[in-house]
């Protein structure tokens, strides 16, 4: 039997609100978003144990949270999601424009570009390094990039609130819009000539753009070619490969801002 129209409309718009959603799970990510006024926040799901854990958070977010049973959680995580008793539903985060985040004003900021890292768990690990090393953004592409989620969130351990993730639609014209605003662009490359140290060093007063790409294919062909130099991290031994998020927070420490 054919659905009503009204129906059908009603589905449609469900689940569109649904994708304009995320849950957040676990108790660092789901602290971390009580905590940030900037968040903007729908449910709150939670079991009597993390009810308890989180009671300083949940009582400064104004929040009702919904008691549940662990055992019969009753969040669409996926299987295997380690939620530890909490979820979150949120809107994602917007942290305004390119020009108003990362205008580089006084100071020598620290950028990091993600070229297809498509991996939420690297993505977050590497949030978690700019944080820690005072980047201002990490920047990626809308498409061919992690998504804001639930997954992201947990990994990045709650600097996901605070350290700006901006997607935009085209990262080499993003490149290009950063290098107009007076950042040097080095891109991550194993093969390239120059040692990521020196480059640290002759650079060290301006805006810099860490530009890094998915293991295995790399950077593509024109991020490569819009990127002011390659350079590489030297390796000890033999097996000169890091993984991406290792590979950024290395970057992040060599090229640390003098200030």
């Amino acid at each position: 039997m054919k659905k009503p129209a009204w129906v059908v409309e009603k589905e449609r718009a469900r689940r569109a609100a649904a994708s304009e959603t995320l849950w957040l799970f676990g108790l660092h990510a789901v602290r971390d978003a009580l905590m940030n006024p900037a968040r903007d926040r729908l449910r709150l799901v939670v079991t009597k144990n993390a009810a308890d854990k989180l009671s300083d958070a949940i009582a400064r977010s104004g929040m009702e949270p919904e008691l549940a049973d662990a055992r019969r959680f009753p969040v669409p995580l996926d299987p295997g999601s380690v939620h530890q008793g909490a979820a979150l539903e949120v809107r994602p985060l917007d942290w305004g424009s390119l020009d108003a985040l990362c205008a580089p004003g006084n100071g020598a900021p620290r950028l990091v570009l993600l070229d297809r890292v498509t991996d939420p768990h690297n993505v977050g690990a590497i949030l978690r390094s700019a944080e820690v090393f005072g980047a201002r953004a990490v920047i990626a592409p809308l498409r061919h990039s992690a998504p804001e989620t639930g997954a992201l969130a947990k990994t990045a351990s709650g600097a996901l609130e605070r350290q700006p993730y901006l997607r935009v639609r085209n990262l080499a014209d993003t490149m290009e819009a950063l290098r107009e605003m007076g950042y040097v662009l080095l891109g991550l490359d194993g093969e390239a000539e120059t040692d990521i140290a020196r480059s640290a060093l002759e650079f060290a007063e301006l805006p810099l753009g860490l530009v890094l790409g998915a293991e295995g294919p790399g950077l593509r062909e024109r991020t490569r070619n819009t990127c002011d130099r390659l350079v590489r991290i030297d390796a000890a031994g033999a097996f000169g490969s890091l993984n991406v998020s290792n590979a950024a927070a290395i970057a992040l420490y060599a090229t640390r801002s003098p200030d």
